[in-house]
Parts: structure tokens; sequence; C-alpha cells
């Protein structure tokens, strides 16, 4: 190998271990984190895209940290300046956090905060959202959140209380989507990838897959060619597992299922876009855990919390 390549590999392994004691530091609060970005954003869907951001801004950004710093508190600052800079994008009203008359006194729990959820991205601003989590679901202190959303505490006293009570108000609590009601035609060249996963024919999987196929594996790995994928994530064939449709979220979603003593249970996720009668883009879930337990928690299924080459059952 040249100098350049011998430096990149040196780089890359640096970076795993440095990964890997990033996600130590944060292992106690990851799984309320993410809920945090799923309601924040009112969509599991959505909720993983600004987790995996969020993720990827702290990691890259603590470098600029010159002094200790809660990463708790850090991260979920990262996740809130996030989500509240792509509405800006979209030219969405983030609000402003007007202070009030309300006195200063602790927050009570006496409002129904699982019928609260449903309703908060219809009726508030983002910034108004991000403090109510914080407060009233997360438990922070009124003078971290007004650090986190940058605004002053006496905002935040105010802020929670009118929520409060426009939530009281609402009678009827939004009815959820029937997903299961949307399931149509399925693309011939989806149903024809998972008859290949299942009868373990690699051949036909690989003339599903574009040449410049984009292939994700969140928080995990990424290859962008078919080159890529027969050198590397299936270098050793298909893993042997049962594939089968569903609708997880309003999405249509490939479950990789395991057998095991304790029944079927979700080995990875997936989904495909297809252009021209081509897989373009695949994308597994297979690295994260807290959105693997969350679908499986939705369509009552179990995750698998053993697989190599993470061992999720002893974290």
């Amino acid at each position: 190998m040249d100098s350049i390549e011998v430096r990149t590999q040196l780089f890359n392994e640096k970076s795993r271990e440095l990964r890997e004691e990033f996600s130590q530091l944060i292992l106690d609060f990851r799984e309320d984190l993410w809920k945090y970005c799923r309601y924040l954003t009112g969509s599991p869907w959505d909720g993983e895209d600004l987790f995996q951001e969020t993720l990827l801004k702290a990691y890259g950004g603590f470098y600029q940290v010159w002094h200790p710093v809660n990463p708790k508190s850090y991260m979920y600052r990262v996740a809130t300046n996030t989500w509240i800079d792509h509405c800006r994008k979209e030219k969405r009203i983030v609000g402003t956090l007007e202070e009030g008359n309300e006195p200063g006194e602790e927050f009570s729990d006496n409002l129904d905060l699982e019928q609260a959820l449903e309703h908060l991205v219809h009726l508030f601003t983002p910034r108004q959202v991000a403090v109510f989590l914080l407060v009233q679901v997360f438990k922070f202190k009124a003078e971290e959140v007004a650090s986190i959303v940058k605004t002053t505490r006496g905002a935040i006293y105010a802020t929670v209380r009118r929520m409060e009570n426009k939530l009281r108000k609402q009678d009827e609590t939004p009815k959820k989507t029937d997903y299961n009601a949307a399931r149509g035609t399925k693309e011939k060249v989806i149903q024809t990838y998972i008859k290949a996963m299942n009868d373990g024919d690699l051949d036909t999987l690989f003339q599903l897959i574009s040449d410049h196929l984009h292939n994700e594996a969140s928080l995990g790995f990424q290859e962008f060619s078919k080159g890529d994928v027969r050198k590397g994530s299936m270098q050793h064939g298909l893993p042997g597992y049962h594939a089968e449709e569903h609708w997880l979220w309003g999405k249509q979603v490939i479950i990789i299922v395991a057998d095991s003593e304790e029944g079927s249970l979700i080995h990875d996720i997936q989904y495909q876009e297809v252009e021209n009668g081509k897989i373009v883009f695949h994308r597994s879930f297979y690295f994260r855990k807290e959105f693997i337990v969350a679908a499986a928690n939705e369509l009552g299924m179990k995750p698998q919390l053993n697989k190599f080459p993470i061992g999720w059952d002893k974290k």
C-alpha cells in the first residue's frame, strides 16, 4: 500500500476506536435521545434521521468543546438545534418564546403525557415542542432547557404553562393511521428481491442491483457500488434468514426474521429505492438498536439483541 492508503487505514482504525468510546459515553441516554427525536419530529422515520444526524454532528463537533460539558445536555442541544435548522430551511415558523406572569415553580405531572404527545407537532411550533418535551417528558430543569433552546428561564415556565392549558382543551385525540389498509400491489423488483433472499439466490439478487448502488447500513458502514457489495457485505453470501414485507409507520419495508428458541426475532429492517428496474438505494437498520426495538414493539415482535458483531443483550 502507498502512504495515502496506509494513512487512510490508520485514520479509519482510530475513528472506529473513538466512535466506540463515544458510544459508551452516551450509552445511558441513547434510547431516550432517540425517543426525543421521534417526538420532536412527530415521525419515527424523521426521528431516526434526526437521531443519526445528531450522533454524527455531535461526534464530529466534540473537538470544538474546550471545557468539560454534560454529554446528555450537549446531545439534546445538538438534536434540538439540528431540527430547528431543518425547519427554518423548510420555511416553517419556528416560533418565539415569550415570558409571562406565570410563577417560577417546579412543573407538575398532572397532564396525560401520552395523550399530549399525540397533539404536540400539530398544535405548536418546533421550539415550543422542544421545550415541552425537554421539561415534561425528559425532565430537564428550566435553566438547562433555556440554555438548550436559547431563551430565558422565565420563557420556559411561561411556555410550558400556556401549552399545558391549550392541551387540556383538546377533546379529541388524533386518529392513528391504519397503515395495514395501505397495502397495495408490490413492486415486481421488490418481490423478486424478497424471493431471492429467501431462496438464497445471490445471482438473482445481484441482477436486481444497480452497478452504482448506494448501500447504507445506518451508523455501521456504506458501500457505493455493486462491486463494493460483492467484496464487502455480501462476500460470504446471503445470511440465510427469512425476508417478509411489512408496513411500518407508513412505509413499506422488508423485515429480516431470524428463528430462535424465543420464536421469530427481527434481525434487520430494510427498504429500497428502485429506478429503471434496478435497486439504486438500499438502507439497512441492522446496527440501529433503538430503531429496531421500537419497530419490534410496533409490529408485536421481538428484536434480535445478540447478533454478530454486536451484542445488545450485554449492554
